[in-house]
């Protein structure tokens, strides 16, 4: 699975890259837009991920349900994600339906109806979804933890938006939001299966070359200056555990930084996953939280975080203790996990270790076409197929000298954000 992809552009800015890979008859296509939680402003906060839902309602060439028997008829599969950065619409399918998605994502590209009935039933599809979101004592950690990281650059907001907004936008924002975001300029296909290229490449033509480019407001996105203390918050609310959540200020993953990072969070928590769906897993019983804390019995999990983002995100870590645990008994030998990385030598075998176990997550989320179709656009959005064919060879190159140097700049307490979730019993919860 390491051909060599095809990549080019059509007139109209829509950019394509292909590979073929003919271990099995079948295809994988991905549609990603430049669009996502990110690209939102105050009134608006959750739309990309409303239009996401609203691209699932059809057109009047293919109506939804129709088009969903029809998928699921020839054996296939189709789903969609909104993120921070980008929006993305895949099908795995057999190879010989080819035809039948690159007509229905050209379709909808361009010709979603945006039926004001659908548009009222998705609101309470994603209000109900925000609302279990925030029955979730991590979702609401988190949330709060984004909210105090950022102050200037739209990281500080969920992807699922807020109350006030999913009730009142209006049918005309999210077509309006549509237009402006989703047509082929602002749009990357990739495809991985088994189909022969020339072939494949006339057929892209013939259903996307003569989609229209839709101009829109593009607003600067304001960057988040450096933090210059600690913050901590506090939340209670029904659950089971405690939770910790430390997030620092983390590079954007077009730069060395990001690698080095990669190595260190391997060390330190075991390798985090970049690939949303799929893929395996490994245990992080090596890694020197789990022996520092879990081992201890001073925490019952713990594991990191780290994603791949266009802009200066954050790298999480999550505690996991007991309702009755001292949570600042495990920052405290959280903290002094930290120091022994900043400050004490990093042997080479502990660095090779924790790279080759991040080689083997990247390795399990690149194994099948679907996975394989997904790096392709994936990496584009926030920097090039490059990223993705280098990235094992920038892993072995990172150094123990960087990684300590790394952890001196960046896991400072002036450069984090502290959490702390507190179960209340559910009786409490019910009386309020």
């Amino acid at each position: 699975m390491h051909n060599d992809i095809v990549t080019f552009q059509l007139a109209n800015g829509l950019k394509v890259l292909l590979k073929e890979i003919h271990t099995t008859p079948i295809i994988s296509q991905w549609v990603w837009y430049r669009v996502g939680s990110r690209n939102e402003k105050p009134g608006i906060r959750g739309i990309s991920h409303w239009v996401e839902h609203l691209q699932f309602k059809g057109t009047k060439k293919y109506p939804g349900e129709q088009l969903d028997q029809t998928i699921s008829r020839v054996g296939g599969m189709w789903n969609a994600m909104t993120y921070l950065d980008w929006t993305t619409y895949y099908e795995t399918l057999p190879a010989s339906e080819v035809d039948l998605v690159l007509a229905l994502e050209a379709d909808r590209m361009q010709n979603s109806t945006f039926d004001e009935g659908e548009v009222n039933a998705e609101r309470t599809v994603v209000i109900s979804e925000l609302e279990g979101n925030e029955n979730e004592p991590l979702f609401h950690l988190n949330s709060a933890i984004q909210a105090q990281a950022f102050q200037l650059h739209p990281y500080a907001h969920d992807v699922i938006g807020t109350l006030e907004d999913l009730q009142n936008m209006t049918r005309d924002q999210l077509f309006t939001y549509y237009r402006s975001h989703y047509h082929p300029a602002n749009a990357i296909l990739s495809i991985a299966g088994d189909f022969n290229t020339a072939d494949l490449t006339k057929k892209i033509e013939h259903y996307f070359s003569d989609i229209p480019v839709h101009s829109g407001d593009s607003e600067p996105i304001l960057q988040e200056p450096l933090q210059q203390q600690e913050k901590q918050l506090e939340i209670k609310g029904p659950g089971d555990a405690l939770y910790i959540q430390i997030a620092y200020h983390a590079p954007q993953a077009d730069s060395r930084e990001f690698f080095i990072l990669t190595v260190l969070d391997s060390l330190l928590a075991g390798p985090s996953p970049l690939v949303m769906f799929g893929g395996g897993s490994i245990s992080n019983r090596t890694s020197r939280l789990y022996q520092a804390l879990v081992e201890k019995d001073i925490a019952v999990s713990v594991n990191g975080d780290v994603q791949a983002t266009i802009d200066p995100f954050l790298h999480t870590f999550v505690l996991t203790l007991n309702p009755t645990a001292d949570p600042q008994q495990a920052l405290h030998t959280f903290d002094d996990e930290i120091s022994r990385i900043q400050n004490e030598p990093i042997s080479k075998q502990e660095i090779d270790r924790a790279i080759q176990q991040a080689e083997a997550m990247f390795a399990y989320g690149s194994e099948n076409i679907t996975n394989q179709a997904f790096w392709m656009g994936y990496s584009n959005i926030f920097a090039n197929y490059d990223w993705y064919r280098n990235y094992l060879q920038s892993l072995r190159s990172i150094t123990s000298t960087e990684v300590q140097t790394f952890a001196q700049k960046h896991f400072s307490a002036h450069n984090r954000t502290v959490g702390i979730f507190y179960p209340t019993p559910q009786e409490e919860h019910n009386a309020k």
